[in-house]
Order: C-alpha cells, then structure tokens, then sequence
C-alpha cells in the first residue's frame, strides 16, 4: 500500500531540498559553514594527507587503514580487479565505435551492465554483505579501466592494460596516456579524485540509492547513478567550466562578458552551488592546487573569479555566488594534460566508490524508496471517448 492510499502525503520543496530521506554514517555537507566530511574526517583534509586507496578503505570497511601493512594489503586486494574479463574487452572495440558521438561515460554504462554480468553479480537483496562488498570492490577497481579503454579505443590507440604496482590515480593517468605520469602532476589528480568520492545526496548518489533499495545489483545500481552524472547539471560541468574562460578570451572582455550574461538571466558556469552559502572547500583546495602550478591558465582563472564575484555582488546583491568544485577542478585536470572529453569520466572514477558505499549502506535497509506525486492533470475520471 502507497503513501497516496493511505492519506499520509506530505508536500516538501522542490527537487527535495533540505528533505532527510534517510539517515548514513558515511559523510554529510554543511553548507553554510563551507565543510563537508567523509565519516568523521574533513574530506579537505584526507585529500591532503591521505592516498586514494586509504580514503576507499575508509568508505568501505568503516576507519582508515591502521598502518601500512593493512595500506598494502588493501591495495593487493584491489589489484588484480582492476583487469577485466575476456568478455568485456572483446566487446569494447564495438563498444567505443557505438559510443564515438557520445563518449566514454556513454559506453561506461553499457560496459559496467556487462562487467556484472559476466561476473555474475546478483541482486543485493539475495546476497550477503560480504558478496555485496565484493560486488561494489571488483566494480570500482574496473571503472577506471573501462574509461580509459574505451577513450584509447575512441582516439584510435589500443587500450593500456593496468599496472599493479601503481596506486590508483597513477594507474588510471597511465591507462589513459600510456605513459607514467609526472609525479606533481599524478599527485594532483590523486587530490581532486579524494575530493570527489562523495558528497551528500546529490543527484547520481540518491538515484544509487533508490535503485539499491529495489534490492538490485551493484552494476545497476552504479548504472544509473553515471546516468544521472551524465546530465550537464551535475557531473557535466567541469569542461563546460573551462569553456567559459575560452569564451572570455582575454582579461579586458571579462567584465564585459560576464554582465552580458548575468543580465540576460544565464548561468555562469563554474559559479554557484545548491547547497553551499559560502566559498566550495573543494574549489578552494584546487585554487591552491592550480597555484601551485602557475602561468597564464591560472592567473586568467583567478582574474575571472575575482570579476565575476565582483559582478554578481554588485547585479545580485545578498546572494551568495561563488565558484564551485567544477571551475578549478576544470583548471587542474587540464594543466595535468587530461583531455577535455574525459573531465567527467575522471569525476565518475572518484564518485564510483562514494556511490558503492551508498548502495552498500542503502541495501542493509530492506525498505524500498518509494515516494509519492501531485496529480496536476485533468480530474479523472472521465468517460473514454469511442473512437471517431
């Protein structure tokens, strides 16, 4: 029986804003203090000090790895995973043809559906937790080589088998380059990717969740989470970030062009975000990142970030608009040499381990997500018309 049969509707704001829809141990955002943490770590402050692996291992198993013994032995456990079956490589060269207008994230879907598949992964809600972490581990430990083979295969070159003794973000720059990155660089792209493993119910996390909560497997599950990624609202918008600054050009127009936008009402991309009132600490920690790395990028990025708050307190006065984790994120993966195209796939590498531990907190809930509708169309019911 639905909440509608039992007259138990409740309204709540649109797009769900501010709704507890359940309650999780693995991390929230407090907007308007600017902070958000993975457990009880600052999420800044593991992407700091912490490597990626250590930070997975928190998600999944509850506590940061004890020493580095438990580190290694973590990272021995995720290896071997990274490799996938005969089955999926075969199907990649067509895969990556019948993606070539839409892109990696396109084919991630199909490729993941068919990696869980032919590991024979099963329905959360008839496994037990063990199978479900094992599921979750052998899926995020393969997104990162599904991307990066089916970007090569795009491009014309031949996938890059992964490397063992590579941690993760080194791992994943090497399958999409072929080459051992520089370590700066690898290190920076190791920071962003902590800094994106999670982040409260977003969009791709919820859509996650209420599809594990049917009791469905882990690859549909991560499915349609990288669909909801995909829209240009959410994970779309790092490279449409760095468009922005093209479009600008040079530091005399940005003025200019950005009153022209504001004023016919568009968004800025890279500016704003729905849950923080103040400064993104993730846009912060890649402002410092990008500094780090200097020249002209850097300095026009900074430039256009003073104007445009500059702009937007003077035309918006009282609201707060500043820029978010898209805009430097932006900055850094293209100093880093990532191209363009694979901006949103390197956010899906990160986010695939924050959306698992979602599916895995959600299927320990055997109740399923299932809210209600206004009905807004004519009343019914109404005599069918014969037909004419």
């Amino acid at each position: 029986m639905d909440g509608r049969s039992m007259n138990t509707t409740v309204e709540v704001p649109r797009g769900l804003a501010g709704v507890v829809v359940t309650e999780t141990q693995l991390g929230d955002v407090r907007g308007r203090e600017g902070f958000y943490h993975y457990r009880q770590y600052s999420a800044v402050e593991l992407a700091g000090g912490r490597s990626f692996e250590d930070v997975w291992h928190l998600m999944f198993r509850g506590a940061l790895p004890a020493d580095a013994a438990e580190r290694a032995a973590f990272a021995a456990e995720i290896a071997p995973l990274r490799r996938l079956p005969e089955e999926v490589r075969d199907a990649l060269p067509a895969l990556a043809r019948a993606t070539a207008l839409s892109g990696p994230l396109a084919g991630l879907r199909t490729g993941l559906s068919l990696l869980g598949a032919s590991a024979g992964f099963r329905p959360v809600y008839d496994i037990d937790p063990d199978r479900r972490a094992a599921d979750a581990l052998a899926a995020c430990a393969a997104v990162p080589t599904l991307l990066t083979a089916l970007h090569r295969l795009g491009q014309g070159l031949e996938p890059v088998e992964p490397r063992d003794d590579l941690p993760y973000a080194e791992n994943y720059l090497y399958m999409l380059t072929g080459q051992e990155p520089d370590p700066a660089k690898a290190r920076a792209v190791e920071r962003y990717l902590i800094s994106t493993i999670d982040h409260g119910f977003n969009a791709s996390t919820f859509t996650a969740r209420v599809i594990a909560s049917t009791g469905a497997d882990v690859a549909a599950c991560l499915t349609g989470a990288i669909g909801a990624l995909s829209g240009p609202l959410h994970g779309g918008a790092p490279s449409r970030a760095l468009d922005t600054l093209d479009a600008i050009g040079t530091t005399d127009r940005i003025g200019p062009w950005i009153r022209e936008r504001v004023l016919a009402g568009d968004r800025i991309m890279g500016f704003g975000h729905p849950v923080y009132r103040t400064e993104d600490p993730r846009s912060h920690m890649l402002r410092d990142i990008a500094r780090g790395f200097g020249g002209p990028l850097v300095d026009f990025a900074v430039e256009v970030e003073r104007q445009v708050e500059e702009i937007l307190a003077e035309l918006k006065p009282g609201r707060e608009l500043h820029t978010n984790v898209e805009f430097y994120a932006g900055v850094v993966m293209e100093l880093c040499g990532l191209p363009r195209e694979m901006f949103t796939p390197t956010f899906c590498a990160a986010r695939v381990v924050g959306w698992s531990a979602n599916v895995l907190e959600q299927a320990a809930d055997s109740k399923i997500i299932r809210p209600a509708a206004r009905y807004v169309g004519p009343t019914p019911p109404q005599p069918v018309p014969p037909l004419g």
